[in-house]
């Protein structure tokens, strides 16, 4: 059974937290008025700051199915809303024995049927008879063609098939469209959407949304690990580490028991958040360097404290 909706943006803010996503106020007030209003929802942002992830925990706290369009280029009507099953079809009528013209406009009519239907994630989230959350993920991928089909889908969550009909919502699903805002969305597409930027969290958000995945790691380390994305995110760098990364990399330094990231520690684990042999080169020369010279202030204030000691006893 699905669960009531929720009715405050605390709701969405605690439904989302308890699905293990920690959402921005933003986020929590955007999903409230989406699942309320029945607006589909865009949400735009760099890479791995948690957009997919957003409509995943939305499907666990409703208690909706998931369904999920991976958007790429070239992707056409028939791989996103149906097609015909031609060989399903092409059996049919080689099992028609007669041949007779008023035989042939009743098998048209056979075959042209909902058993002859391959529905695809589109149509899937439109004819479902329970309450689906619908992910329409990296719509920037796509073209303004695809765009202009998904407005019949997002004005009136229905599709119109020229054989059959207009095929409307049984249920109406809550859905999401994310974006790398790699391309501009054209203004047809945003008017039907409300809209939800999201970038890379703050410092503290990071740290709780770490502490979150890997409460078992020390609050020393965590803060240290937030710190040193966040230094790493600062660099030009082909892929930027995201929310996930730094969760993996969280996990890693508590598989290997580490107590601190030094340098050591930080170039043996670096590939877990970057990826790319040209930006470990410039992690490794920048912030390899600064955690050294970090390590050296601590080690150089840790002895003038130990000094002040002495000196008073």
């Amino acid at each position: 059974m699905e669960p009531s909706a929720p009715r405050t943006i605390a709701d969405v803010e605690e439904g989302l937290r308890e699905a293990g996503y920690l959402p921005s106020r933003a986020a929590a007030l955007v999903s409230h008025l989406a699942v309320t209003l029945g607006k589909p929802v865009l949400v735009e942002g760099p890479a791995g700051v948690g957009k997919t992830e957003l409509a995943k925990a939305l499907s666990s706290m409703l208690g909706r199915p998931l369904v999920r369009l991976q958007c790429y280029e070239g992707l056409d009507e028939a791989k996103a809303l149906y097609e015909w099953n031609y060989r399903k079809q092409l059996l049919r009528i080689q099992a028609s024995e007669s041949e007779r013209q008023d035989e042939w406009e009743s098998l048209q009519e056979d075959i042209f049927g909902e058993e002859f239907l391959l529905t695809r994630p589109l149509m899937r989230a439109i004819a479902s008879e329970q309450p689906v959350v619908l992910l329409i993920d990296e719509i920037d991928k796509t073209d303004q063609e695809f765009e202009a089909m998904l407005l019949e889908v997002l004005s009136d969550f229905q599709i119109s098939i020229p054989e059959l009909g207009v095929v409307r919502a049984r249920t109406q699903p809550v859905v999401v469209l994310t974006s790398n805002n790699s391309r501009e969305l054209t203004e047809a597409l945003k008017r039907r959407c409300l809209y939800l930027w999201l970038d890379y969290p703050c410092l503290e958000h990071e740290l709780a949304i770490v502490r979150l995945h890997a409460p078992e790691l020390s609050e020393t380390v965590a803060r240290r690990l937030v710190e040193v994305v966040g230094m790493v995110r600062d660099l030009d760098l082909k892929k930027p580490p995201s929310i996930a990364e730094s969760i993996d990399w969280a996990r890693a330094l508590l598989l290997l028991g580490a107590s601190d990231i030094d340098t050591d520690t930080f170039n043996e684990t670096m590939s877990v958040i970057v990826k790319h042999r040209t930006d470990m080169d410039i992690v490794a020369e920048r912030v390899g360097i600064k955690l050294g010279e970090r390590a050296e202030a601590e080690r150089a204030a840790e002895g003038a404290d130990a000094s002040t000691v002495d000196l008073s006893t």
